[in-house]
């Protein structure tokens, strides 16, 4: 009695688990959705050539031709012919919010191609599923208080900055050397610890004629072209800065792991297409800003710069500590800059105007801060993904136990992060 027993047991437990293994590999709502999804994403990319920041799906579903008028009636009712199914099926429910998100992304940018023109902080929220904190003037101007303070002298306070930072431009000569040397460095320090795959590459090339610093094309299959524009003199924090942010652990990094776990796992094909307009994108500019802290933590930035990358840009290392210590109170008035951002584009400010702006409480020269009312003009709210989305992560990892003092939880934090569907409202 007891051998039969067991053999009913056994054979009813193999006939119960025999379908849901079968099912496993066939194709769900969820799926069928997905698959609409990027099919629509990448014909609304027909009409904006910065819409799809990446897409590595399959070769056929990429629309053979745009039509002679931007259809933009008929893709918001599929947007919200989407939203509605994935609301009604079944499905992994981070998978199911994150999906409606960037649909809501996808049906505001449509608007937006079609003429119509958000308040800054609206068209934010819809995009990127954040608002950024709005600072009164008199934030700033304490903040330049301590850049007074730090950096005594007479005369202008932007033109005396200009003059100590300029000390520390990279040859244009040298600029490859530097950039090689400091992405592979990060390359190192995140290698040891995220099991990327054995393929993952990148192609750096150098660019001019943009509106941004650096870019990160993921090309798919773990490869990446990363394009560094030197319209302008690059200063050795940048080295550092972009090897971090565009490559590891950054957006190169990112979007590998989101394939390996999230398409290739997962069979979640809705991530073969990267809609740049869209909650992706403030974690993926967020943690490839504070991936810097993650991968340089503390003094050991410094310290490395001191000890590799002066000597090879042939800079003074004496003067690191004191260039660190500006450009950290620098980076506290990055806000500034969605300020600039945000009159310039609800029209309460001209160009020159928001310009003058960002010399005045980001301290950059002219020239450099004309080129940056380029990029408002391309992207207009993106620009919050940059400081608010960094610190939203940062705040992240931190709650979950990643603090400074705990350098391996930090990494395996920021890990999960990446490799998992998250928008600004899941992490806060």
């Amino acid at each position: 009695m007891k051998k039969a027993s067991l053999w009913t047991l056994l054979l009813l437990f193999f006939i119960a688990c025999t379908p849901t293994e079968q099912a496993s590999d066939q194709p769900t709502a969820m799926d069928d959705i997905a698959e609409r999804y990027v099919k629509l994403m990448l014909e609304i990319g027909q009409y904006d050539s910065d819409f799809v920041d990446a897409y590595y799906g399959p070769e056929e579903w990429k629309p053979e031709a745009k039509k002679d008028t931007f259809p933009s009636g008929d893709f918001i009712e599929r947007a919200n012919s989407l939203i509605s199914q994935i609301q009604s099926v079944e499905g992994d429910k981070d998978r199911k919010f994150m999906l409606v998100k960037q649909l809501i992304a996808a049906r505001t940018k449509v608007e937006t191609i079609n003429g119509k023109v958000y308040p800054f902080d609206e068209e934010a929220k819809l995009l990127y599923d954040a608002e950024a904190p709005s600072y009164p003037e008199s934030y700033f101007d304490s903040l330049v208080l301590d850049l007074e303070n730090a950096l005594p002298g007479e005369g202008n306070l932007t033109d005396r900055y200009n003059e100590f930072v300029n000390q520390f431009i990279i040859p244009k000569e040298k600029i490859d050397t530097v950039f090689q040397t400091a992405i592979a460095e990060a390359r190192k320090r995140t290698m040891t610890r995220y099991d990327l795959p054995e393929n993952e590459n990148f192609v750096l090339e150098y660019v001019t004629n943009k509106s941004w610093s650096g870019y990160n094309y993921y090309q798919g299959n773990s490869q990446s072209l990363i394009q560094i524009n030197t319209d302008l003199p690059i200063k050795i924090s940048r080295a550092i800065d972009l090897a971090c942010h565009e490559g590891y652990p950054g957006h190169h990094v990112f979007n590998a792991l989101l394939e390996q776990n999230l398409v290739n796992n997962k069979g979640w094909i809705e991530y073969s297409v990267y809609p740049l307009f869209s909650p992706q994108s403030l974690i993926a500019e967020g943690s490839a800003n504070y991936g810097i802290d993650v991968a340089f933590p503390g003094d050991e930035r410094i310290r490395y710069e001191k000890e590799v990358l002066f000597p090879l840009a042939g800079l003074d290392p004496s003067q690191a500590d004191k260039y660190y210590e500006v450009q950290a109170l620098i980076g506290k008035l990055s806000y500034a800059g969605n300020e600039a951002a945000r009159m310039y584009l609800n029209g309460e400010i001209s160009r020159e105007e928001a310009a003058e702006w960002m010399v005045k409480y980001q301290l950059n020269e002219y020239e450099r801060a004309l080129q940056r009312t380029r990029f408002f003009d391309q992207y207009r709210s993106y620009v919050i993904n940059y400081n608010l989305g960094k610190d939203l992560v940062a705040d992240y990892v931190e709650s979950q136990g990643g603090t400074t003092d705990q350098p391996e939880k930090r990494w395996e934090v920021f890990r999960e992060l990446l490799s998992n569907p998250n928008t600004a409202s899941t992490i806060q």
